[in-house]
């Protein structure tokens, strides 16, 4: 580094990790490839397209696939912005997945430039996969890894206007290189003692593949190691010391101030190293020489820094192209800051002539200098530089005026304006000239034509010249104001920062103490080297600004080009020695030093194997990213390492995946107390936590093609991505920074290189914490040299490092990735975990932050539960403070380093599990180490095994009913089905579990396992006790009603009781989360396997739907198919709808029916509950209320429509549906329909098959339905008034249309009754609608046409029904029917757009609201008329079933309305938000006066239910592809229709209820009185993915 380059740096923040370089590959399918790039000879891509090529190796490994999901818009999620992969040793697959539908999907490409198709990395260029365009399916792209590099990708598609192609977010993922290193051996004995140097740790014949997290890097400055021919001897002292690289700082020609960061040459090597005469070659081949001997013969990789931000002020070749820096020739606004730095160095040189002082000794002396300085630097008019020269500006005003050859104006209006207003005007135009430049003196200047347009323009009372330019000037002084403050502000920044730099330079205790000032050594450093050849050179081309940093700087900002002005303002904090290298925008801004520095960086590339990068933080990205590019052309596998000093987590992540930093250095001395160490050593260098569930619970296997699109099949891993936090080289101490002895104490040495070594991550440490030298030494000053201490009695802490260094590589290479850090008081232990065998290492750390104490301090005994601990070695340090310094060899201090007496461990056993208790010693003074050796205590080697095994076979054996059991039951079926036995279970500090069953426990567990938060409380909970464990198994052996939950709880018993006897407290949640998710995967695998072929091969969504019909269908005791016994049954919804009565509803079963049974393949399910409605049809009509089929309740007139458009699916989807027709029914009523109970001999007395039933319902309906309902009154319904128990329907025979209901009753879905007594709304429906409901007149017209379709073919016993037509009862054919429906559907229904068309349907023009839509109900009972009118969610469910009733552009039209008026976040809004009752909070227990909304009236007029949105999809795009934009092309409508899927997708991934709620408040706000999740809302969007599979189908033949 050069002068004084001593940074206080910020404390280094994390981001999200990019690593080297990486790669993408082929996608599953090679449409849309790129070019293949030319083959030979073959690169790193090729030989990994080859591989998956190549045909299966006898006992291959599985293949491992790491899984990267995107964001709907095809970006990574912010915090998987940034993915670090591992070294391709052999190569593995990054699989990048999107989900089906989303934005990104339109027409999307996903771009990268990893090679593809092979050849060489181009940054530039880019190859592209197509993404599949089925929507359901997954879309998948598997992009081939083979080798290291940092690359950028992105999802290109389809935006919503005509042409538009929106890029989206960049995601970067960088693959870490391949390092290979000399093997060694144990350091350890077999029994634990470290092992002398003959025998530990001795380097082996083969090589071994060194992770980043090996590394052990030690930092050596070359300077001081002497000539290379001694260089062995470091060497050899440092890989005894267990080092497997050395971090050398420059080694090449050091310029004037002798600093190794002040490079001279940078294509030659320094001449100080060398013995004789330096090689032609600068020094490489002797170089590449020497390093080589240290990786073959000591087993030391290389890494050495690169500096590109700067050269040594003496650089010969700056006299040649003074255009490589910035100079005022070329930055011309340094031309100001140039003077200002020549004031100060003649200024320094007239001190005595002046009267002052040349050595300062008091702050009377700063404050003269400064004082005097300052008449100086104001001489120097520097505000020249900043405001524009009145006088002349008036001058040329006037000489314009009288040329007459002024332009005119054409701005904004100014006549009339203030001077103030003008001047505003004219800082925003062009007419002034060069403002803020600061390039010459009264370079800020004006256009004088358009200046005297423009002041002819403002003052148009004027027309003389002189009072023209008399007005200019009054505008300009305006102007000037501004600039002469700003001119001010700067000088006094300017002034201020050369006075507090005098101070510490020459004043302060801590400063350098510079001495005498004179011209040479001037009052402060100079921010300008003067390289030119001669002494007349112009100094505008060879003053060239020195390098330095700035306080709290932006680093995406020059801080020597406009608008900064920190040279000006003295705000950079210079290195004298080094001049700031000017790149411009790319080499063709500066071709020669872009070449220079190339050459530069490519030789450093293939000499060493790794590159620290200087001043990351200040060097441009572009250079930093094309000279890493260039470097690693020349060695794929280079290592990078960092240090950054943004300030901003978000900003170093940014440097990191864009250059491919592999390591950001972190230090140990960040930390400025025990617990802020601890914090560093955790957030750093713990790796995984003891425990950690992720790779266990959450990888799965597969057989994946290959991904080039040629080759076998292979076995996979596959692993999701979480993200990255950029990887850590944690040093104990860098080279720039305070010793222990002054940030801490020298003690501290030893606990703080020894917690360093425990960090599972790449290390660091200098030579000089090791031998434990007293200060921090100057790089620049420094001439004395290294002393090889090896490790011998003064060799510092050497003894310990080498065995700990040693033991750090065996960790890292052995998987000892799981770690844990516990701090208490100033202790620290850190302990390594091998997570297959559970043996490990803990260490036992006294820091030393305070001096001078040799206090034990205090620490509770460590308890290791079931764990046994050896004592492996432990030391202390005695140092003495009294530093003689050697005039010639860089000495450590005084010490010694005692050995510990071995440590008796002993055993114990209290109520919780045996155990084993590490007590300090009474002398454990600071600084002092303990460690141990650690292993389970009787561990069970196949646990993890036996824990998942057979799960297939258990629950690949349940039915659906059963797996309901495991999966799901919500708390209010749980308690039914055992007798209030079980409910959910209760975590403390989480709360109730949303289900009893898998999915209750995955839904905190997803979190868990996937961030390894073991600090969540259900961990902390299982690490308490084995409560949760004993509850998983107890629910399932009980359940009597279904035996084969018996073999399931026996599966969970054996491995519980297993968990118990073997694992200690501490892996008791890893164990239960590995159970648990294994069991959960098989379970849903069972589920996924009994369904159709539309979930078996649809994607997560359609899947995690697909689970809700598992998830409602269940048997509870309460509620049932069977008046006689319990039989499984389907929830309306859950938690309200859980158990009895409540539990199963007529209408909600038929609108569920189809997607939850019937698109899945549970037709035995769907005709259970279509034989057990169809038995209690009564009055025409069947149950809304089931209930057991005991007390059915009559008084739904939609109910018997929405079963019959039911059957119609079942004959046409289920295999043999159309024998369900011939199904024999017994009949739970007698044929006079007198109510009996279920159990009275007349019920079930006779039967029809349901081909009769069906005719039953058409034709009392035909005939007239007439009705009181049985027991009515206030024990039936104790809201209703006594009108509303009363039930009429009727058919009108002039349209076909159906009627019925009244104003105080509501039969169809939008059934809230009025219970305010307060409001006065008690038995007042919210929603009567009364009369023919737009969705009814849909599912009658389904019916008839499809009973014609039968009838006419036989395959229906009945032609049509009998009925009262004009006085006289007579057969109407079910065509007949439907035609007349046919014929006055659209002039009942429609609403035109345009009021002229009025006349021609049959409506009411002075009750219309809304224009272009179809009423929600024809014929409103009288007084009710205008809503009719109202426009809410029910026609898209005609359109659905009936869609011939529409007309087509009237149809879609609607539709859009809907899309833009009523959709919402998930489902659809109840009522136009524009009429008169729209109120979209629900709130049942409002018992406030206002009619609108007390106790929840509103519950149909405005909130968003969520089971309409699956009709109006499938409405959409059926008519959108009749005569909107998907008639060309069906892909338009279907990407446009899943965009309203993006939200219900989430919420079902992410809420704990898994699933699709009731209803929710405005724009998606939760409804608190909402079920939480319904069957009918997940059931519609399933009809709706299910024809969408239909059209892919029918489009792929």
């Amino acid at each position: 580094m050069g002068k004084g380059r001593k940074v206080n740096k910020a404390k280094p923040s994390v981001s999200i990790p990019i690593s080297a370089r990486s790669k993408s590959s082929a996608s599953t399918s090679s449409a849309g490839s790129s070019p293949i790039s030319p083959v030979t000879p073959k690169t790193p891509a090729d030989e990994g397209i080859e591989f998956f090529q190549s045909p299966l190796a006898p006992g291959e490994a599985p293949l491992r696939v790491y899984e990267l999901r995107l964001d709907i818009d095809g970006g990574p999620h912010k915090d998987r912005s940034y993915i670090r992969l591992p070294p391709a040793y052999v190569p593995y697959i990054l699989r990048v997945s999107i989900d089906a539908g989303t934005p990104a999907s339109v027409n999307g490409v996903f771009k990268t430039n990893f090679p593809l198709d092979g050849g060489k990395f181009n940054r530039a260029r880019f190859t592209e996969r197509k993404l599949p365009s089925d929507f359901s399916k997954p879309i998948q792209i598997d992009l081939p890894i083979s080798h290291a590099g940092a690359f950028v990708f992105w999802v290109e598609y389809d935006g919503e206007l005509p042409s538009q192609r929106i890029k989206g977010r960049e995601g970067y993922f960088n693959v870490d290189p391949v390092l290979r290193i000399k093997g060694r051996s144990p350091i350890l004995s077999s029994e634990l003692s470290p092992l002398p140097p003959s025998s530990g740790a001795v380097l082996q014949k083969d090589t071994v593949n060194l992770p980043l997290d090996g590394l052990s890097i030690l930092t050596v400055v070359s300077k001081w190691m002497g000539l290379m021919s001694e260089w062995k001897n470091h060497f050899a002292e440092a890989k005894d010391r267990g080092y497997t690289m050395l971090h050398y700082t420059p080694l090449q020609e050091r310029g004037e101030s002798d600093s190794p960061y002040s490079i001279r040459d940078q294509l030659k090597y320094d001449p100080s190293m060398f013995d004789g005469k330096r090689q032609a070659d600068g020094g490489k081949e002797k170089v590449e020489a020497i390093l080589k001997v240290a990786r073959e013969e000591y087993g030391l990789l290389s890494l050495t820094d690169v500096v590109l931000n700067h050269t040594a002020n003496d650089s010969p070749w700056l006299v040649d192209h003074p255009e490589s820096g910035f100079s005022p020739a070329n930055s011309p606004h340094l031309t100001p800051a140039l003077e200002l730095d020549s004031a100060m160095i003649e200024f320094s040189s007239s001190l005595a002539s002046r009267g002052l002082p040349s050595i300062v000794n008091t702050q009377q002396d700063v404050d003269a200098l400064i004082g005097a300085f300052r008449t100086v630097m104001k001489d120097l008019n520097l505000w020249q530089y900043y405001v524009l020269d009145v006088a002349r500006e008036k001058e040329s005003i006037k000489a314009v005026l009288a040329s007459k050859k002024t332009s005119p104006w054409t701005g904004p209006s100014v006549a009339g304006k203030s001077v103030v207003e003008l001047a505003e005007v004219l800082r925003g135009s062009n007419v002034i000239i060069g403002l803020a430049e600061l390039s010459s003196r009264f370079g800020v200047h004006s256009d004088a034509n358009a200046a005297s347009g423009f002041i002819q323009a403002a003052f148009v009372e004027l027309s003389d010249p002189d009072a023209l330019a008399d007005a200019w000037v009054r505008v300009l002084d305006v102007i000037n104001v501004p600039l002469y403050q700003e001119w001010e502000e700067d000088t006094k920044i300017a002034m201020d920062n050369i006075k507090n730099r005098l101070t510490y330079a020459r004043l302060d205790e801590n400063g350098p103490k510079l001495g005498e000032i004179t011209k040479a050594n001037p009052l402060v450093e100079t921010y300008f080297t003067r390289c030119g050849p001669k002494p007349d050179s112009d100094p505008l081309v060879y003053s060239l600004a020195n390098n330095g940093w700035i306080w709290a700087a932006d680093p995406l900002q020059n801080f020597a080009l406009l608008p900064s002005k920190a040279y000006l303002r003295r705000e950079v904090i210079v290195w004298g020695d080094c001049v700031k290298l000017r790149y411009g925008s790319g080499p063709e801004d500066n071709p020669w030093l872009w070449s220079h520095i190339t050459s530069y960086v490519t030789s450093l590339a293939a000499t060493f194997d790794g590159f620290r990068i200087d001043n990351c933080h200040s060097t441009p990205l572009h250079v930093g990213v094309s000279m890493l590019d260039a470097a690693r052309v020349v060695k794929p596998d280079l290592y990078v390492c960092a240090e950054l000093f943004t300030g901003s987590e978000e900003m170093d992540l940014l440097f990191v995946k864009r250059l491919g930093i592999n390591s950001l250095i972190r230090e140990s001395y960040n930390g400025w107390d025990a617990k802020e160490y601890s914090r560093l050593l955790y957030r750093h260098g713990v790796g995984k936590p003891v425990g950690s569930m992720d790779e266990a619970c959450l990888t799965s296997t597969e057989e994946i093609p290959s991904p080039t699109g040629k080759g076998p099949l292979r076995k996979a891993v596959v692993t999701p991505l979480n993200g990255s936090m950029p990887h850590a080289l944690l040093y104990d101490l860098t080279h720039d920074n305070e010793s222990p002895l002054h940030k801490r104490s020298a003690e501290d040495a030893l606990s703080t290189g020894a917690l360093v070594t425990f960090s599972y991550s790449a290390i660091g440490s200098v030579k000089g914490f090791d031998d434990l030298y007293p200060k921090l030494l100057n790089l620049v000053g420094e001439k004395r040299k290294y002393e090889v201490t090896g490790l011998e009695e003064d060799s510092g802490i050497a003894r310990v490092k080498r065995v700990l260094n040693s033991l750090h590589l065996e960790m890292v290479l052995g998987g000892y990735e799981e770690g844990h850090v516990h701090q208490e008081n100033d202790y620290i232990v850190s302990s390594r975990v091998q997570p297959g065998t559970q043996k490990g290492y803990l260490l036992v750390a006294h820091t030393g932050f305070a001096k001078d104490t040799k206090d034990r301090g205090y620490i509770s005994p460590i308890k290791l539960r079931r764990t046994r601990a050896k004592f492996i070695m432990g030391a202390s340090i005695d140092i003495t403070y009294n530093v003689s310094a050697d005039a010639k060899t860089l000495k450590g201090l005084p010490h010694k380093l005692v050995e510990m007496s071995p440590v008796v461990v002993p055993q114990g056993l209290d109520d919780e599990s045996p155990y084993s208790e590490i007590i300090v010693p009474e002398y454990f003074p600071p600084g002092s180490i303990m460690l141990f050796e650690t292993h389970l205590q009787d561990h069970d080697a196949s646990l993890e095994e036996f824990v998942v095994s057979n799960s297939q076979e258990i629950f690949g054996n349940l039915g659906l009913v059963e797996l309901n059991v495991v999966l799901y039951r919500a708390d209010g079926e749980e308690r039914d089905a055992t007798n209030g036995q079980f409910g959910v279970y209760d975590v403390p500090g989480l709360g109730r579990l949303t289900y009893c069953g898998l999915e209750g426990w995955m839904h905190p567990l997803r979190h868990i396992m996937r961030h390894n938060d073991l600090g969540h409380p259900l961990c902390e909970h299982l690490r308490k006790g084995t409560w949760s464990l004993d509850y998983v198994y107890d629910r399932l052996i009980q359940a009597d009603d279904l035996p084969n939950l018996k073999n399931v709880a026996q599966w969970f018993k054996d491995r519980f009781d297993r968990i118990k006897a073997t694992a200690p407290p501490f892996l008791r949640p890893k164990y239960f989360a590995l159970v648990i998710s294994e069991a959960y995967k098989a379970a849903r695998r069972s589920v996924v396997e009994q369904c159709s072929e539309f979930v078996l091969t649809g994607h997560d969504f359609t899947q995690d739907l697909a689970l809700c019909a598992i998830q409602m269908y269940g048997l509870v005791k309460s509620a049932s198919l069977d008046p006689s016994k319990p039989t499984p049954s389907l929830a309306a919804g859950l938690p309200h709808f859980a158990a009895g009565w409540a539990r199963c509803w007529g209408r909600d079963v038929f609108i569920s029916l189809r997607g939850l049974f019937l698109t899945t393949g549970n037709f035995e399910g769907a005709r259970k509950h279509i034989l057990a409605f169809a038995s209690t049809l009564k009055h025409g009509l069947i149950p809304n209320l089931l209930d057991s089929v005991r007390k059915p309740r009559y008084n739904s007139r939609d109910s018997p429509w929405w079963m019959v458009q039911n059957i119609q699916d079942y004959v046409k989807m289920a295999p043999d549906g159309l024998t369900l027709l011939s199904e024999v029914v017994p009949r739970r009523f007698p044929k006079d329909e007198t109510w009996v109970e279920w159990d009275d001999k007349r019920a079930y007395a006779y039967s029809s098959t349901l081909a009769e039933i069906i005719q039953e319902i058409l034709q009392r309906h035909a005939m007239g339905i007439h009705f009181r309902e049985y027991n009515a009154g206030p024990n039936l319904d104790m809201q209703m008034r006594d009108e509303g128990f009363n039930i009429d329907i009727d058919v009108d025979w002039k349209t076909g249309l159906i009627f019925g209901g009244n104003a105080f009753n509501c039969g169809t879905w939008m059934d809230k009754m009025g219970e305010s007594q307060k409001a006065g709304t008690k038995g007042q429906p919210g929603t009567p609608r009364d009369g023919a409901p737009v969705e009814i007149t849909g599912l009658v017209k389904s019916a008839l046409t499809w009973l014609d379709g039968l009838s006419s073919k036989g395959k229906f016993p009945f032609k049509g029904v009998q009925a009262i037509v004009d006085g006289k009862e007579r057969l109407v054919t079910y065509k007949e029917w439907a035609d007349l429906i046919q014929a006055s559907f659209e002039k009942c229904y429609y609403v035109p757009r345009d009021a002229a068309e009025d006349t021609k349907y049959n409506l009411d023009s002075k009750l219309v609201n809304r224009r272009g839509i179809y009423k929600d109900v024809y014929g409103s009972g009288e007084g009710r008329e205008w809503s009719d009118y109202q426009f809410r969610p029910n026609f898209p469910i005609a359109m659905t079933v009936a869609p011939e009733l529409f007309d087509s552009q009237h149809g879609l039209h609607a539709l859009q309305l809907a899309d833009k008026v009523l959709r919402s976040p998930l489902g659809m809004k109840t009522l136009d938000p524009s009429d008169m009752q729209y109120r979209p909070i629900y709130d049942n227990s409002n018992d406030s006066t206002d009619a609108a909304i007390a106790k929840g009236l509103n519950y149909h007029n405005g909130p968003e239910w969520g089971w309409p949105l699956g009709f109006f999809l499938r409405a959409y795009l059926d008519f959108d592809t009749r005569v909107g934009a998907g008639k060309k092309d069906i892909k338009v409508t279907l990407h446009r229709l899943h965009q309203a899927l993006l939200i219900p997708r989430e919420h079902l991934q992410n809420d704990p209820w898994a699933g699709i709620p009731e209803l929710t408040n405005a724009d998606g706000q939760h409804c608190s009185d909402s079920c939480n999740t319904q069957a009918w809302s997940a059931s519609t969007l399933l009809d709706f993915l299910e024809t969408v599979h239909e059209v892919n189908a029918k489009v792929a033949k």
